[in-house]
């Protein structure tokens, strides 16, 4: 929970990708002599202001010297300035996850994968927090160039901008190749904390169980988890390898709602959560989906061509490995006769496919190709007119749905 606590506070304005492509793509500016010419000209400002204030050399000279200090600053301002707008992107991110990496560090889990991503933040000779806390001073201190007083005096007695800018080179170089690791744990820490907590929330969730069956998915009282529990209408599902189930049924039945709870099913089931059912049995399987396209000005692409692209995605894709296809009224930006001569072809061709999966339409007579393929089955959600009213009972049921309900609708809302 304390971690949960410490990432919820985590706000920062650049991605990590932006953070780790600057670090490990970094080349060092400074040549060595450079790199440790701020500590010998800060020395030398020690010696002369002590020197000075016993009266042993003339004030001048330290006026002099200040000039050199701010000529030498100014000579590299260019390179000191890019390291610092860089640096700066990185600066709220270690500081904030280096809390992260300590919180990590003290803990102690008896989970052998557990402790081998905690040894990879502590592989060095100091704790990974320990580094990325000392790279946050370092980010801090160079941002102190944007006070005055530190501008001024830092750059003119102790060249406070190369020097920053020389600690982050040095920084970056030793650890380049290790920062994307320690970024992987804490990014690992966070989604394992963010299942438990999930499953910690749901008590009442089941885990599912995993089987090499004929069976891709066997679900008893399966759920939206988004969905009001004290509202939501609970269903079975039984599919098995190499089926397709259509889907038919008046508009607002519940068709979409179903899909995207057996598509979130399957997702959950395999990051390893709870899912939202009574009991869920499955073979993990890989999720592929085409449930809502549009269109695109930008790139001059129609809505019917977005979805063909998208088909042409799923058919490329589901010829390399096994997928469970779950696809929301196919071909919908086409005329009527078109969309079903396509969708039952586009049907066909993915039953040969040997994959599984749900295709919702309100096409009726995609339903017909059951009887030419034993892998069809058909299901539907029905809608019942009752006194002038339209009710619906969200169940999933077998067969092919008889009443439609859009003209209804139509005449309820005085459109037509």
């Amino acid at each position: 929970q304390h971690f949960s606590a410490l990432a919820s506070l985590v706000t920062t304005r650049y991605s990590t990708k932006e953070i780790l492509d600057f670090i490990q793509n970094y080349s060092a500016v400074f040549s060595t002599i450079i790199s440790k010419l701020p500590t010998v000209f800060s020395l030398i400002s020690i010696v002369l202001i002590a020197l000075v204030s016993f009266a042993i050399i003339p004030f001048s000279i330290l006026i002099l010297w200040v000039f050199i200090g701010l000529g030498i600053t100014a000579l590299f301002f260019k390179k000191t300035q890019e390291i610092y707008v860089q640096a700066d992107k990185a600066k709220a991110t270690f500081k904030q996850y280096y809390l992260l990496l300590q919180e990590i560090e003290n803990r102690k889990f008896s989970s052998a994968k557990l402790q081998e991503k905690q040894q990879i933040i502590q592989s060095e000779k100091l704790q990974a927090s320990v580094i990325f806390k000392q790279f946050s001073k370092i980010l801090d201190a160079f941002d102190q160039r944007n006070n005055l007083l530190i501008a001024f005096v830092g750059n003119a007695f102790f060249l406070w901008d190369l020097r920053n800018a020389v600690q982050v080179e040095i920084w970056i170089t030793n650890y380049k190749h290790t920062v994307k690791k320690w970024f992987e744990v804490i990014a690992f820490f966070d989604a394992q904390n963010s299942l438990a907590n999930f499953q910690y929330n749901h008590p009442e969730y089941t885990f599912p169980k995993v089987q090499k069956q004929d069976a891709i998915i066997k679900a008893v009282g399966l759920g939206h988890p988004l969905l009001n529990s004290e509202k939501r209408i609970d269903n079975d599902l039984k599919i098995y390898d190499q089926e397709f189930f259509i889907v038919t049924g008046a508009n607002m039945a519940g068709k979409s709602t179903f899909l995207r709870t057996v598509s979130l099913s399957i997702v959950m089931a395999n990051v390893g959560l709870p899912v939202c059912a009574k009991s869920y049995i499955y073979s993990p399987v890989k999720l592929i989906t085409s449930m809502r396209t549009s269109d695109s000005l930008a790139d001059d692409e129609s809505y019917f061509y977005s979805e063909l692209k998208r088909l042409k995605f799923i058919v490329d894709t589901i010829d390399k490995d096994d997928y469970f296809i779950i696809l929301d009224e196919i071909l919908k930006g086409t005329n009527s006769k078109d969309k079903a001569i396509g969708s039952k072809k586009f049907i066909e061709k993915l039953v040969s496919s040997k994959s599984t999966g749900i295709i919702a339409t309100h096409d009726v007579s995609l339903c017909e190709l059951a009887t030419d393929f034993s892998e069809i089955k058909n299901y539907y959600f029905d809608a019942e007119i009752s006194n002038d009213e339209l009710y619906f009972d969200y169940l999933f049921k077998k067969g092919v749905c008889k009443n439609m309900n859009a003209s209804f609708l139509l005449k309820k809302m005085e459109i037509i």
